[in-house]
């Protein structure tokens, strides 16, 4: 009796238990059914690509790939693994309404797409729980093109394969400023671990700063986000815009995290995310390497976080410029945690024209690494981008209560600490604290220059010292 119910036991374990390949299960996504197979762009193939550009921690990179096999789903949940067979009863469906491009026309390869992600996006963007899915292992050429809202709750898009920008300028008469906009949608999330190209040579080869015989004119932004609340982008590669790479714009409660933004060193003008009018944005865990600042953070942005951040090659991280024609501009509430700049031209830079107006205050940079980088540390009120000297002016934005703290590394130049502050208006309340800086390659040692500064204070130990 005893070998009977063995038998019936060895039976039921190999005979019905569902398949699966052990392989599959090593850092395996964790998808619930057929259906989340669709949402996360797979096309019928058991083993797909990898569905991360990796993740930041600590200032170490991790590469995630995604292994699934066909017949199997993971569920996790209260931290127990629960495998299904596609399709079978019991596994949980979500109520999410997939919308594919693919289903509306989309082609891939050297046809223009646009007109199928438009439609695609009014069928999204008008049901509840959309996902806006671009599928893996394909590459949809787009014109300019605006996704606009208000759209219905809880919207997604998905970009899991590559999007290229058209290489055509005469694409972008009706829009010489931007190639892909977002614009007035709330509750709105972008991912995926896909490409975003923006095929950005073409605009490069006709920059006055390459070209001195072309005219000094504007290419587009890659991807822009304006008038959006909570705002979600994570997992996205964006690589050799035209001009910008990602900017943010009247924006409201924005996370930005794992993202990869890449351009060759000498592309004109490629700042990798431009922040402007916008308040509540955290950028985290991310990689910026172009041919301009990293990140540049202009007026009228408001509690700005930066965390975890690789930059370079680049021009920095810079708040401005601002005060530029007498505008009156205003920067508050910015920090910058974590950051490495590995052979920048600058480091942590704030930049106002002379003959502005407004403020540029309560400002910190923290807990950052330095290696090679031309201008440390830098404050230049008297910033001057024109042909010839600017004239000088009596006005000037206000920087007040910067803090530098916890600061390591070596400078490529002598001027390791160069803060020049305005003679009408002195910089109020800068801190040095705990800054060891030092020249690279150990030739010769780094000194500072401070200018114009009222309650300049220091401790813990700062090198070059003021």
């Amino acid at each position: 009796m005893v070998q009977k119910i063995s038998s019936l036991v060895l039976f039921i374990i190999v005979f019905i238990s569902p398949p699966f390949s052990f392989s599959s299960l090593q850092e395996a996504p964790l998808y619930e059914s057929t259906h989340d197979q669709l949402a996360n762009g797979y096309l019928n193939s058991s083993i797909p690509e990898p569905n991360s550009i990796g993740n930041i921690n600590n200032g170490q990179r991790y590469e995630n790939f995604a292994l699934m096999d066909q017949n199997v789903r993971i569920k996790y949940e209260g931290g127990n693994l629960d495998f299904g067979k596609s399709g079978q009863k019991g596994v949980r469906k979500t109520s999410h309404h997939l919308v594919n491009v693919d289903h509306f026309g989309a082609k891939g390869g050297g046809t223009d797409n646009s007109e199928a992600f438009k439609k695609a996006w009014e069928e999204a963007c008008s049901s509840e729980n959309s996902i806006f899915i671009v599928p893996r292992r394909r590459v949809y050429h787009l014109k300019p093109i605006t996704f606009s809202g208000p759209c219905k709750s809880n919207l997604k898009m998905k970009i899991h394969g590559k999007i290229k920008a058209s290489p055509h300028r005469s694409d972008y008469k009706s829009n010489p400023r931007n190639w892909i906009i977002f614009e007035n949608i709330e509750d709105f999330v972008v991912e995926g671990g896909g490409i975003i190209n923006g095929n950005g040579k073409t605009w490069w080869q006709h920059s006055c700063k390459i070209n001195k015989t072309q005219p000094c004119t504007h290419a587009p932004t890659a991807v822009l986000f304006y008038g959006c609340t909570k705002l979600r982008v994570r997992n996205i590669w964006i690589k050799n815009a035209q001009q910008m790479h990602l900017s943010f714009e009247k924006c409201i409660n924005v996370k930005a995290s794992n993202l990869k933004v890449i351009a060759p060193e000498k592309s004109p003008n490629t700042d990798g995310i431009h922040i402007t009018a916008t308040q509540n944005i955290k950028i985290h865990a991310s990689v910026v390497s172009t041919g301009d600042d990293c990140i540049s953070i202009v007026s009228g942005a408001k509690e700005v976080e930066v965390k975890d951040l690789i930059c370079g090659p680049g021009h920095g991280i810079s708040i401005g410029s601002l005060g530029q024609n007498h505008s009156e501009d205003h920067v508050s509430d910015i920090l910058v945690d974590g950051a490495q700049f590995i052979g920048t031209t600058n480091g942590v830079r704030i930049k106002t024209w002379q003959g502005g107006y407004g403020y540029a205050k309560n400002i910190k940079f923290q807990n950052i690494a330095m290696h090679n980088v031309y201008n440390p540390l830098i404050i230049d009120q008297n910033y001057c981008d024109k042909k010839g000297a600017c004239p000088e002016q009596y006005s000037a934005v206000q920087i007040a209560n910067v803090v530098y703290k916890n600061i390591q590394g070596t400078s490529a130049s002598r001027k390791a600490i160069n803060i020049v502050c305005s003679n009408t208006f002195p910089c109020e309340g800068i801190v040095l604290q705990n800054i060891k800086l030092h020249r690279q390659g150990l030739i010769g040692d780094v000194e500072a220059s401070c200018e114009n500064i009222l309650h300049l204070q220091t401790s813990g130990g700062v090198h070059p010292h003021c």
